[in-house]
């Protein structure tokens, strides 16, 4: 039979599963690239400020998403737990995207504004401190290293090159704002600014 020709040989077996895969893909990520409400930031949402992409960057390099996705999906589970479930047009500024599929923690979609910055900074510090049954690790090493402003404004530009809107003053204002400012300022900053412009943000989530 037909199949067992491609079961026994291997390299048609490969070129075949490659094949399905690529269409498959296709047929799924090409109407997504042509779709408004995937490629138009949703209303109130606008690319990150210098500190706050200062901190997205670190969330990235000390593998946050590892643990922590931010994507909430439309289960009722998720939305009466994290708040209002998560939408193509957040996150249209996000390069790369964090959803991620791994919760050994909470996801953070919705966390900014949940907690004080003083929190944030002893729960990154030592979060058995505030949470005694956590098994995430302590970040104290990022209260050493101050922020390069000049670094954050060349990516801001790349970004802005890329189609992002930052203006000349957004360039202007980043020394100001990131100076004497450390890595854990800019990491409660990126947290504190999840979701806080997403619709329906306002909506009560449960912890």
């Amino acid at each position: 039979m037909k199949h067992e020709i491609i079961e026994k040989n291997i390299g048609l077996m490969v070129i075949l599963i490659i094949l399905v895969i690529a269409v498959g893909g296709l047929v799924e990520i090409v109407p997504l690239m042509f779709q408004a409400q995937t490629i138009t930031a949703a209303p109130g949402v606008k690319p990150y400020p210098a500190l706050q992409l200062a901190g997205r960057d670190i969330f990235i390099r000390e593998g946050c998403v590892g643990c922590h996705s931010q994507m909430i999906r439309t289960l009722a589970s998720e939305t009466q737990r994290y708040g209002p479930y998560s939408v193509a047009g957040e996150s249209v500024y996000d390069r790369p995207f964090l959803w991620g599929s791994k919760r050994t923690g909470p996801d953070l979609a919705r966390v900014g504004g949940r907690y004080s910055d003083d929190w944030h900074r002893v729960h990154l510090k030592n979060p058995r401190n505030v949470v005694p049954e956590s098994n995430m690790p302590g970040y104290p090493w990022l209260t050493a290293s101050l922020l390069d402003p000049k670094l954050i404004e060349k990516k801001m530009r790349t970004l802005a090159w890329m189609g992002h809107p930052y203006t000349d003053a957004d360039f202007a204002g980043v020394k100001d704002a990131l100076t004497g400012q450390t890595e854990l300022d800019a990491l409660i900053a990126y947290l504190q600014g999840l979701g806080v412009k997403s619709p329906d943000a306002t909506t009560e989530a449960q912890p």
